[in-house]
C-alpha cells in the first residue's frame, strides 16, 4: 500500500530528538584475584627488601654419648631479598567545554574518565604482579620495575622441554620451553614438591583456556550428575588433593602459559605510594588528572609456591 498523498511523516521532521540511553555499558573486567586476596605492607625505600629462612634437615643420627662434651656448628645466615618498587600511573585531560557540555550517561566526563583509570591501574597492577618479568633497578633515564611472580619460583616447578628455572631473587625471568596440555599428574607432581620443601598452596590460578581443563580432571572417582534437577555440573572450582584443598581461580590478566599455585600469606603488595589522586597545575582550558601508585611484590619465601609453566593455551 501506499502512503496517502499530502502525510507528513517522521522523514519530513528536522527537530527530532535523539534517543540516546542515559547508561554507558562497559563489560571489560576488572577482576584482580591475585592482588586482592594478598595483603599489603608498607615499602619505606624503592628497593623493598625482606627476609627467608630455613631449618636445617631433620636427621636421624642425632644421638649424643652420655656426659660428651658440646660441639658447636655455625649457624645459617637468613638470605635477603628484595624487589624494586614500580611507578605507575594514568592520566587523563578534559576540556573545560567536554564537562560543560551536557553529557549521556554520566554527569562530568572529568569523573566519569577518572573513574575509568582506577578500574585500568587495578588491571596493570594485576598484569605486572603475574608477569615474567625481571626487576629493573633504573636511573634517570629508565623505569624501575618490580619482577612478577614467576621470577622468584624455581623451587616447586614444572616446566616443558627446554625451560628453565629463573635464579630466584627477582634479577632473572623463566625460560620459557615448549608448551604442553595442562594435567592433572603436573598438578600432583608441583603440589608433592611444595609439601616436601614446606609449602601448603590454597589457590591454582590460570588462564581461562586452563581452567577448563582443570574441570576435566577426574581425580579418583567418577563423576555423578543428576538428571532430574536437569543441571550439568561440568565445572572443578575446588581441588583436593593429599596435601590440601586448592581453590581454582581463573584469572585473565595472569600469563595463560602459566598455573601458578600460591599461598597468599607468603606473598604481599608493599606500598611506598598508596593509589592516589594526583591533580597537576592547570595549565590549559583544561583539567588535568593522574592516578598514581608506587609499589613492588614482596615473595615472602618462594618454597611456599609452586608453578606449572609452559602450558597450551588453545
Amino acid at each position: 500500500m501506499a502512503q496517502v498523498s499530502g502525510t507528513y511523516s517522521k522523514y519530513d521532521l528536522t527537530g527530532i530528538r535523539e534517543d540516546l540511553s542515559n547508561v554507558i555499558y562497559n563489560i571489560d573486567p576488572t577482576e584482580t584475584p591475585v592482588v586482592s586476596m594478598i595483603p599489603r605492607v608498607d615499602a619505606k625505600q624503592t628497593n623493598h627488601e625482606w627476609q627467608t629462612d630455613g631449618l636445617a634437615a631433620a636427621s636421624t643420627s642425632n644421638a649424643q654419648i652420655e656426659g660428651d662434651q658440646f660441639s658447636y656448628s655455625a649457624p645459617t645466615a637468613t638470605t635477603r631479598l628484595g624487589n624494586h618498587c614500580q611507578i605507575m600511573w594514568k592520566t587523563v585531560l578534559v576540556t573545560g567545554t567536554a564537562r560543560a557540555v551536557d553529557t549521556a550517561g554520566r554527569a562530568d566526563e572529568l569523573d566519569y574518565q577518572v573513574a575509568k583509570m582506577g578500574k585500568e591501574l587495578k588491571r596493570d597492577i594485576e598484569a605486572q604482579v603475574c608477569d615474567n618479568n625481571a626487576k629493573v633497578a633504573g636511573n634517570d633515564s629508565t623505569a624501575r620495575e618490580m619482577a612478577g611472580i614467576p621470577a622468584y619460583l624455581k623451587t616447586n616447578s614444572s616446566e616443558g622441554s627446554g625451560g628453565a628455572d629463573p635464579t630466584g631473587d627477582g634479577t632473572d625471568g623463566r625460560t620459557n620451553g615448549t608448551q604442553r596440555a595442562f594435567t592433572e599428574a603436573l598438578v600432583k607432581s608441583v603440589l608433592q614438591l611444595a609439601y616436601t620443601n614446606g609449602g601448603n598452596p590454597t589457590k591454582l590460578i590460570v588462564g581461562a583456556f586452563n581452567k577448563q581443563k582443570v574441570s576435566e580432571f577426574s581425580g579418583n572417582a567418577t563423576r555423578m550428575d543428576k538428571s532430574e534437577d536437569k543441571k550439568l555440573y561440568a565445572a572443578i572450582d575446588f581441588y583436593y588433593s593429599d596435601f590440601g584443598v586448592l581453590e581454582v581461580i581463573p584469572d585473565r590478566f595472569s600469563r595463560s602459559r602459566d598455573a601458578l599455585l600460591l599461598d597468599p600469606e607468603y606473598l604481599a603488595i608493599a606500598e611506598l605510594r598508596p593509589m592516589q589522586d594526583v591533580k597537576p597545575a592547570k595549565i590549559a582550558d583544561a583539567d588535568p588528572h593522574v592516578i598514581l601508585t608506587e609499589l613492588t611484590l614482596e615473595v615472602r619465601n618462594e618454597k611456599a609456591h609452586g608453578i606449572v609453566a609452559d602450558l597450551t593455551t588453545s
